[in-house]
Protein backbone atom coordinates (compact mmCIF):
# COMPACT_ATOMS: atom_id res chain seq x y z
CA UNK A 1 0.00 0.00 0.00
CA UNK A 2 1.32 3.63 -1.06
CA UNK A 3 2.24 6.25 1.97
CA UNK A 4 -1.17 7.70 1.00
CA UNK A 5 -3.33 4.77 1.22
CA UNK A 6 -2.16 4.60 5.21
CA UNK A 7 -3.60 7.76 6.09
CA UNK A 8 -7.13 8.33 5.39
CA UNK A 9 -10.23 9.74 6.66
CA UNK A 10 -10.90 12.80 8.45
CA UNK A 11 -10.30 13.77 12.41
CA UNK A 12 -11.65 17.31 14.09
CA UNK A 13 -8.99 20.26 13.28
CA UNK A 14 -6.93 20.38 16.07
CA UNK A 15 -3.73 22.41 16.92
CA UNK A 16 -0.48 20.26 15.96
CA UNK A 17 2.22 23.11 16.37
CA UNK A 18 3.43 21.31 19.47
CA UNK A 19 3.58 17.95 20.50
CA UNK A 20 1.13 16.30 22.22
CA UNK A 21 1.67 15.61 26.23
CA UNK A 22 1.82 12.71 27.45
CA UNK A 23 3.66 9.51 28.53
CA UNK A 24 5.01 6.78 26.88
CA UNK A 25 2.31 4.40 25.21
CA UNK A 26 2.56 0.10 25.79
CA UNK A 27 2.11 -1.94 23.06
CA UNK A 28 1.75 -5.36 23.28
CA UNK A 29 -0.24 -8.45 20.88
CA UNK A 30 -1.50 -11.33 22.29
CA UNK A 31 -1.92 -14.55 20.70
CA UNK A 32 -1.47 -13.02 17.30
CA UNK A 33 -2.47 -15.47 13.89
CA UNK A 34 -2.44 -14.46 10.72
CA UNK A 35 -3.47 -16.14 7.60
CA UNK A 36 -3.54 -15.09 3.49
CA UNK A 37 -6.27 -16.72 2.44
CA UNK A 38 -6.15 -20.61 3.40
CA UNK A 39 -2.62 -20.29 3.65
CA UNK A 40 -1.73 -19.59 7.80
CA UNK A 41 1.55 -17.09 8.06
CA UNK A 42 1.97 -16.74 11.58
CA UNK A 43 0.87 -18.90 14.63
CA UNK A 44 0.20 -17.39 18.37
CA UNK A 45 2.92 -14.85 18.40
CA UNK A 46 2.23 -12.70 22.12
CA UNK A 47 5.10 -9.86 22.88
CA UNK A 48 5.20 -6.90 24.41
CA UNK A 49 6.96 -4.10 23.57
CA UNK A 50 8.68 -1.96 26.18
CA UNK A 51 7.71 1.60 26.67
CA UNK A 52 10.26 4.13 25.32
CA UNK A 53 12.68 1.36 23.65
CA UNK A 54 13.85 -0.05 20.69
CA UNK A 55 12.44 -3.82 20.07
CA UNK A 56 14.00 -5.45 16.71
CA UNK A 57 12.33 -8.25 14.71
CA UNK A 58 14.75 -10.76 13.84
CA UNK A 59 14.45 -14.01 11.85
CA UNK A 60 15.03 -15.28 7.52
CA UNK A 61 13.05 -14.37 5.11
CA UNK A 62 9.60 -15.54 4.79
CA UNK A 63 8.28 -16.53 8.48
CA UNK A 64 5.93 -13.08 8.64
CA UNK A 65 7.84 -10.80 10.88
CA UNK A 66 6.96 -8.05 7.82
CA UNK A 67 3.52 -9.43 8.76
CA UNK A 68 3.04 -9.13 11.83
CA UNK A 69 4.47 -5.38 12.23
CA UNK A 70 1.31 -4.60 9.88
CA UNK A 71 -1.14 -6.11 12.11
CA UNK A 72 0.20 -4.27 15.02
CA UNK A 73 -1.13 -0.72 13.19
CA UNK A 74 -3.88 -2.35 10.97
CA UNK A 75 -2.52 -2.69 7.99
CA UNK A 76 -2.64 -6.13 7.35
CA UNK A 77 -6.57 -6.21 6.45
CA UNK A 78 -6.51 -4.04 4.01
CA UNK A 79 -4.49 -6.74 2.01
CA UNK A 80 -7.10 -8.85 0.14
CA UNK A 81 -7.62 -12.18 1.59
CA UNK A 82 -5.87 -11.15 5.06
CA UNK A 83 -7.02 -12.53 8.42
CA UNK A 84 -6.21 -12.32 11.62
CA UNK A 85 -7.16 -13.69 15.00
CA UNK A 86 -5.63 -12.27 18.58
CA UNK A 87 -5.34 -8.60 20.38
CA UNK A 88 -3.35 -6.01 19.58
CA UNK A 89 -3.40 -3.73 22.94
CA UNK A 90 -2.56 -0.04 22.64
CA UNK A 91 -2.79 1.17 26.37
CA UNK A 92 -4.62 -1.60 27.64
CA UNK A 93 -7.12 -0.91 24.64
CA UNK A 94 -7.36 -3.58 21.65
CA UNK A 95 -7.21 -1.95 18.34
CA UNK A 96 -9.38 -4.36 16.88
CA UNK A 97 -12.33 -4.02 19.19
CA UNK A 98 -15.66 -2.71 17.74
CA UNK A 99 -15.61 1.10 17.57
CA UNK A 100 -11.89 1.29 17.47
CA UNK A 101 -11.44 3.57 14.11
CA UNK A 102 -8.33 2.63 11.76
CA UNK A 103 -7.73 6.00 10.84
CA UNK A 104 -6.73 6.58 14.83
CA UNK A 105 -4.62 3.23 15.12
CA UNK A 106 -2.53 4.42 12.51
CA UNK A 107 -2.23 7.89 13.52
CA UNK A 108 -0.65 6.64 17.13
CA UNK A 109 1.05 3.94 15.50
CA UNK A 110 2.86 5.43 12.62
CA UNK A 111 4.72 3.16 9.70
CA UNK A 112 8.25 3.60 7.80
CA UNK A 113 8.56 1.59 4.90
CA UNK A 114 11.61 -0.49 3.46
CA UNK A 115 11.78 2.12 0.20
CA UNK A 116 11.34 5.55 0.80
CA UNK A 117 8.77 6.74 -0.49
CA UNK A 118 7.98 10.69 -0.64
CA UNK A 119 4.94 12.17 -2.22
CA UNK A 120 7.42 13.02 -5.66
CA UNK A 121 4.73 16.23 -6.18
CA UNK A 122 5.26 17.52 -3.00
CA UNK A 123 8.33 19.66 -2.09
CA UNK A 124 10.23 18.51 0.95
CA UNK A 125 7.89 20.97 3.34
CA UNK A 126 4.60 19.54 2.15
CA UNK A 127 5.54 16.24 2.27
CA UNK A 128 6.35 16.76 6.18
CA UNK A 129 2.46 17.98 6.79
CA UNK A 130 1.32 15.83 4.43
CA UNK A 131 0.29 13.17 7.48
CA UNK A 132 -1.60 15.85 9.27
CA UNK A 133 -3.03 17.44 6.49
CA UNK A 134 -4.83 13.81 5.31
CA UNK A 135 -5.75 13.51 9.00
CA UNK A 136 -8.08 16.68 9.22
CA UNK A 137 -4.99 18.86 10.84
CA UNK A 138 -5.25 22.31 9.35
CA UNK A 139 -1.58 23.86 9.94
CA UNK A 140 -1.36 27.79 8.98
CA UNK A 141 1.67 30.02 9.24
CA UNK A 142 4.00 29.73 12.11
CA UNK A 143 2.23 26.49 13.29
CA UNK A 144 2.47 24.77 9.77
CA UNK A 145 6.45 26.09 10.03
CA UNK A 146 7.00 24.66 13.62
CA UNK A 147 5.47 21.68 12.64
CA UNK A 148 8.02 21.11 9.93
CA UNK A 149 11.13 22.03 11.43
CA UNK A 150 9.93 20.44 14.61
CA UNK A 151 9.76 17.19 12.85
CA UNK A 152 12.52 17.25 10.27
CA UNK A 153 14.77 18.09 13.38
CA UNK A 154 13.56 14.73 14.91
CA UNK A 155 14.25 12.87 11.76
CA UNK A 156 17.75 14.27 11.90
CA UNK A 157 17.31 16.18 8.55
CA UNK A 158 16.95 19.84 9.26
CA UNK A 159 20.01 21.09 9.00
CA UNK A 160 20.29 19.38 5.87
CA UNK A 161 17.27 20.68 3.52
CA UNK A 162 16.35 23.92 5.92
CA UNK A 163 17.21 26.36 3.16
CA UNK A 164 15.12 24.25 0.52
CA UNK A 165 11.87 23.25 1.93
CA UNK A 166 10.65 24.09 -1.30
CA UNK A 167 12.50 21.73 -3.57
CA UNK A 168 11.02 18.22 -4.44
CA UNK A 169 10.56 15.82 -1.79
CA UNK A 170 12.25 13.17 -4.73
CA UNK A 171 15.15 14.50 -5.31
CA UNK A 172 16.47 14.17 -1.79
CA UNK A 173 19.15 11.14 -1.91
CA UNK A 174 18.00 7.80 -1.04
CA UNK A 175 18.76 8.29 2.75
CA UNK A 176 17.46 11.75 3.02
CA UNK A 177 14.53 10.50 1.69
CA UNK A 178 13.60 8.21 4.09
CA UNK A 179 14.35 10.07 6.68
CA UNK A 180 11.81 12.61 5.30
CA UNK A 181 9.65 9.64 5.54
CA UNK A 182 10.24 9.66 9.34
CA UNK A 183 9.87 13.44 9.42
CA UNK A 184 6.41 12.36 7.55
CA UNK A 185 5.72 9.86 10.71
CA UNK A 186 6.42 12.07 12.89
CA UNK A 187 4.27 15.07 11.83
CA UNK A 188 1.26 13.59 13.28
CA UNK A 189 3.02 12.61 16.54
CA UNK A 190 2.56 9.13 16.68
CA UNK A 191 2.93 7.09 20.06
CA UNK A 192 4.77 3.83 18.38
CA UNK A 193 7.01 4.17 15.05
CA UNK A 194 6.78 0.73 13.03
CA UNK A 195 10.08 0.69 10.89
CA UNK A 196 9.89 -2.34 7.78
CA UNK A 197 13.71 -2.78 6.92
CA UNK A 198 14.10 1.09 6.92
CA UNK A 199 18.03 0.61 6.14
CA UNK A 200 18.28 -2.17 3.00
CA UNK A 201 18.18 -0.14 0.76
CA UNK A 202 20.71 2.64 1.71
CA UNK A 203 24.52 2.97 1.92
CA UNK A 204 26.20 2.72 5.45
CA UNK A 205 27.01 6.46 6.06
CA UNK A 206 23.10 7.09 5.11
CA UNK A 207 22.03 3.72 7.62
CA UNK A 208 24.05 5.12 10.31
CA UNK A 209 21.90 8.62 10.06
CA UNK A 210 19.07 6.48 10.35
CA UNK A 211 20.20 4.02 13.28
CA UNK A 212 21.13 7.77 15.32
CA UNK A 213 17.49 9.38 14.65
CA UNK A 214 16.55 5.40 16.10
CA UNK A 215 18.26 5.92 18.93
CA UNK A 216 16.85 9.38 19.37
CA UNK A 217 13.19 8.75 18.68
CA UNK A 218 13.47 5.78 21.30
CA UNK A 219 13.81 8.23 24.22
CA UNK A 220 10.27 9.85 23.73
CA UNK A 221 8.63 6.43 21.62
CA UNK A 222 8.01 2.96 21.45
CA UNK A 223 9.90 2.01 18.24
CA UNK A 224 9.62 -2.06 16.81
CA UNK A 225 12.08 -2.84 13.92
CA UNK A 226 12.35 -5.23 11.39
CA UNK A 227 16.28 -6.05 10.34
CA UNK A 228 18.45 -8.24 8.63
CA UNK A 229 21.21 -7.11 9.71
CA UNK A 230 22.47 -8.29 13.25
CA UNK A 231 24.50 -5.96 14.16
CA UNK A 232 21.75 -3.07 13.43
CA UNK A 233 19.68 -5.19 15.58
CA UNK A 234 22.65 -5.23 18.13
CA UNK A 235 23.89 -1.37 17.91
CA UNK A 236 19.91 -0.11 18.47
CA UNK A 237 17.68 -2.32 19.92
CA UNK A 238 17.48 -3.39 23.89
CA UNK A 239 15.17 -6.11 23.35
CA UNK A 240 14.77 -8.37 20.37
CA UNK A 241 12.48 -11.41 19.25
CA UNK A 242 13.31 -14.20 17.06
CA UNK A 243 10.86 -15.51 14.47
CA UNK A 244 11.03 -18.81 12.45
CA UNK A 245 8.76 -20.88 10.53
CA UNK A 246 10.00 -24.32 10.00
CA UNK A 247 9.25 -26.78 6.95
CA UNK A 248 6.44 -25.13 5.90
CA UNK A 249 4.99 -24.34 9.33
CA UNK A 250 3.39 -20.71 10.03
CA UNK A 251 5.81 -18.12 11.89
CA UNK A 252 6.38 -18.71 15.49
CA UNK A 253 8.54 -16.34 17.71
CA UNK A 254 11.37 -19.09 19.20
CA UNK A 255 12.36 -16.69 21.66
CA UNK A 256 12.16 -12.72 22.89
CA UNK A 257 14.30 -10.86 26.17
CA UNK A 258 17.07 -8.00 26.16
CA UNK A 259 19.03 -8.34 23.22
CA UNK A 260 22.62 -8.59 24.48
CA UNK A 261 20.64 -12.28 25.81
CA UNK A 262 19.24 -13.13 22.90
CA UNK A 263 22.68 -12.81 21.07
CA UNK A 264 24.96 -13.71 24.02
CA UNK A 265 23.00 -16.35 25.97
CA UNK A 266 20.00 -17.19 24.04
CA UNK A 267 17.57 -20.36 25.62
CA UNK A 268 17.25 -21.97 22.02
CA UNK A 269 19.95 -23.36 20.16
CA UNK A 270 17.96 -22.19 16.54
CA UNK A 271 18.27 -18.46 18.15
CA UNK A 272 22.38 -19.21 18.32
CA UNK A 273 22.74 -20.69 15.05
CA UNK A 274 20.63 -17.79 13.59
CA UNK A 275 22.37 -14.87 15.48
CA UNK A 276 25.72 -16.42 14.34
CA UNK A 277 25.32 -16.81 10.73
CA UNK A 278 24.69 -20.59 10.53
CA UNK A 279 21.46 -20.60 8.76
CA UNK A 280 18.91 -17.75 7.17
Amino acid sequence: MSALGVLTGRRPSVDAAQPRTRSAAHLEAERVSAWFGDHKVLERVSLTFPNASVTALIGPSGCGKSTFLRILNRMHESTPTAKMAGEVRLDGVDVYAAGERVTETRRRIGMVFQKPNPFPAMSIGENVIAGPKLTGVRLKGASRAEVIERSLRRAGLWDEVKDRLDRPGGALSGGQQQRLCIARSLAVDPDVLLMDEPCSALDPTSTLYIEKTIQELAHEMTVVIVTHNMQQALRVSQQSAFFLAEAGKPGVVVESGPTTQIFEAPTDERTMDYVNGRFG
